[in-house]
């Protein structure tokens, strides 16, 4: 039973909102926020990062970081940059990608669903960075962020969101730097949204697509803020958080490669005796090759690519995590043959996603790395197996495009 409920959105003005919308903020660097709002004054990484707009050096964990944020967002507030809804309303917020498009549903997601487990997770969150986010979020007081979620497509949840998007008046449309273009509707009916909350109290659960760390953070100021509240009656904002809820049928995970500083000390003749024992080699030749099936990994190595299948005694397994793809890489390659055990520390690797393109992979072994592995990408439908079994993926299991823009909406939680 998924809780779902509208807000006063506080959003960009029409005129800010294109130059507002940003990537998340996990997606650059400190420097790669510095130079991606070097002509824009209004870019929403002057929030999420704020340590661009404070002198370089500065301790991007710091208490005057987060208070930074906090005044940059009152003052797009004061000068109109930021308006607020006066009425609460569900949103509709539909991105397309080369033709593709995804359709969400803009709302707050109950904490409650979180702690008791209806929004579930498939990774492993790191302190630093939940705290990093509970700093933000605590002093702004508002969810600046959206948590990024699946659920099992319903076909009347999806007729009623796509009948308003026909019937309806958009409040955005623009194109971004990236070429995607971001669509968004105000959903104020007050019947429809009855509607669209009693049909989500059938879903049984949502699942974390993106954004493990913005939501654990949340919650953790939610369940902060009941303490210093202790009378709270559970209507307050603070027992909410921003998320876009879409059908898991839309969604789109693209492969999220690997690549590796040397073979561990082996030759090339070494390296492909040793993945023998578990994969069916082909070569094949200077063109890139993307793996096309569950089970394909291509391999790059001094300027040739090959193609590893894996032996079939590796993917008939009933762990659904061991039967992933990037599983079968960790734990026959990875681990046993270049050593690399735990893939969240060893500086011998770095991961590439997908939108990057194969050819990134080609450039990096021509700079700092040796050898790379195209993976084929997991499916949302493996993401969800995993969750319903309160299990974890590995790391950079997944890569999710389009990316969700950060600045259309904030959550304020008074």
């Amino acid at each position: 039973m998924a809780i779902i409920r509208e807000f006063s959105a506080v959003r960009p003005d029409l005129t800010y909102i294109d130059r507002v919308a940003a990537l998340p903020y996990d997606v650059y660097s400190s420097q790669e926020a510095r130079e991606a709002v070097k002509d824009n004054p209004y870019s929403f990484l002057h929030i999420d990062r704020a340590e661009i707009d404070l002198p370089i050096g500065t301790d991007i964990y710091s208490k005057e970081v987060y208070l930074k944020a906090r005044s940059t967002m009152d003052d797009f507030i004061s000068k109109s940059v930021f308006i607020q809804d006066t009425q609460p309303s569900l949103y509709i917020y539909r991105l397309t990608m080369n033709g593709r498009a995804q359709t969400g549903l803009v709302c707050c997601s109950s904490i409650d669903d979180y702690l008791n487990g209806t929004i579930k997770k498939h990774e492993l969150t790191r302190e630093d960075k939940e705290q990093d986010r509970i700093n933000h979020v605590d002093h702004c007081d508002a969810n600046t962020g959206p948590i990024f979620l699946a659920y099992h497509s319903h076909d009347l949840i999806n007729k009623i969101i796509d009948s308003w998007t026909e019937s309806n008046d958009k409040t955005y449309d623009f194109v971004s730097d990236d070429e995607i273009r971001h669509e968004v509707w105000m959903i104020d009916n007050h019947e429809i949204l009855l509607i669209l909350k009693e049909l989500f109290m059938n879903v049984e659960s949502t699942y974390i697509a993106d954004g493990h760390h913005r939501a654990a953070s949340a919650v953790k100021v939610g369940l902060k803020r009941r303490e210093e509240y202790p009378d709270y009656t559970g209507e307050e904002e603070f027992n909410f958080f921003l998320s876009v809820l879409f059908p898991h049928d839309q969604l789109y995970i693209m492969d999220y490669n690997r690549v590796v500083k040397d073979t561990n000390g082996l030759s090339t003749e070494e390296l492909i005796a040793a993945l023998r024992e578990n994969f069916t080699l082909e070569l094949k030749g200077k063109d890139a090759y993307k793996p096309s099936a569950k089970g394909e990994i291509g391999m790059y190595l001094q300027g040739i690519w090959y193609k590893l299948a894996a032996n079939s005694s590796l993917l008939d397994v009933d762990d659904p995590v061991a039967g992933l793809d990037v599983s079968i890489l960790q734990e026959y390659v990875l681990k046993p043959i270049l050593g690399i055990k735990d893939i969240r520390t060893d500086k011998r690797i770095d991961f590439v996603g997908g939108i990057r393109g194969l050819t990134e992979l080609e450039r990096r072994c021509s700079l700092d790395m040796t050898l790379a592995f195209a993976m084929y990408p997991t499916s949302i439908q493996e993401l969800m197996k995993i969750s319903d079994a309160g299990l974890l993926m590995p790391p950079k299991s997944t890569w999710f495009e389009p990316k969700l823009r950060s600045g259309i909406f904030i959550h304020k939680l008074k």
